[in-house]
């Protein structure tokens, strides 16, 4: 009998292209994968993977096991809801939720409290991914429900095998120190008065870096970045010195407190938050049960 965890293990490769970023992905070492992938070409009777340069490709064989790999998760995962729900009345056991860290925050945080009084029997067992990763995950069965965002406004490239919802529309603000001249405007902030003043902003090949170059992409005057850094919460703490402002999204963003002030932007950057399962685990009473607490926390922040 061919195992399901040398399917999954196969399809980590194909996406990844080595074993050890297959490892990674899948918690276990490289040789408990590739031992995997040995016990199924001797099952299949044939190599499924060749040697490419310093990782590895599918052969025609093992081309055909991945394509074929979706149906078999779904059908396993449609009998094993068809049992479970024979047995349990409301949600249990564990849900694994990847998410991007701002969701975390924003959106997971909050569900936490109400969930485990509506639900339980019902554990989370969180994990911070990016979204490929996370889509990686779900349709591979590694996580079970993934919190994704779009590239602003590129929208999230789904397998024929996942689903998804619409969640949340988030929006990114200029946050200042009450003492800045920013924070005395009271309307909608252009690139020409973001341009004289200095900034901290997340490092290149991140979203909110993204939003920030495009804020000036129109403009001759390139912007002055005096600091790079990803965390959010550093990034508030080097604004309320107010020698700097930041574009923060608002799933990032703390209560401001008395320090600190933010100002919409005359163009808003925003990202659109989806939820994204396996279509085969609609039915699932713990899916379910969490879609609707992250329904009722995006509803709460408007």
């Amino acid at each position: 009998m061919i195992e399901v965890g040398a399917l999954r293990a196969l399809r980590s490769v194909a996406a990844l292209g080595t074993l050890a970023r297959a490892a990674e992905e899948l918690g276990f070492t490289a040789s408990a994968v590739s031992q995997q992938l040995k016990r199924l070409e001797r099952q299949v009777g044939v190599p499924v993977l060749a040697p490419s340069g310093r990782g590895v490709v599918l052969t025609p064989a093992g081309q055909a096991i991945v394509d074929s790999a979706p149906d078999v998760f779904q059908a396993l995962e449609r009998c094993a809801e068809a049992a479970a729900s024979v047995a349990e009345g409301a949600p249990r056991g564990v849900l694994r939720v990847v998410a991007f860290s701002t969701a975390i925050r924003g959106l997971l945080a909050p569900t936490l409290l109400p969930l485990s009084t509506r639900c339980p029997d019902l554990r989370l067992q969180i994990t911070e991914q990016d979204p490929d990763e996370a889509l990686r995950s779900v349709d591979a069965g590694i996580a079970d429900l993934a919190l994704l965002h779009d590239a602003d406004g590129l929208p999230v490239s789904l397998p024929g095998s996942l689903t998804q919802r619409h969640l949340h529309t988030d929006h990114g603000d200029v946050v200042m120190s009450r003492a800045h001249p920013l924070a005395q405007l009271d309307t909608p902030l252009t690139a020409a008065e973001l341009t004289r003043h200095a900034w901290v902003t997340s490092p290149p090949g991140t979203v909110c870096h993204q939003w920030f170059r495009r804020l000036f992409a129109d403009g001759a005057e390139e912007p002055d970045v005096r600091h790079l850094v990803d965390d959010f919460a550093t990034q508030l703490s080097l604004v309320a010195s107010g020698d700097v402002i930041a574009l923060i999204p608002r799933l990032a963003r703390p209560p401001l407190g008395e320090e600190l002030a933010s100002r919409p932007l005359r163009r808003q950057p925003r990202r659109e938050v989806h939820a994204a399962w396996r279509r085969s685990a609609d039915a699932s009473p713990a899916i379910q049960a969490v879609l609707a607490e992250l329904t009722s926390a995006a509803d709460s922040l408007g």
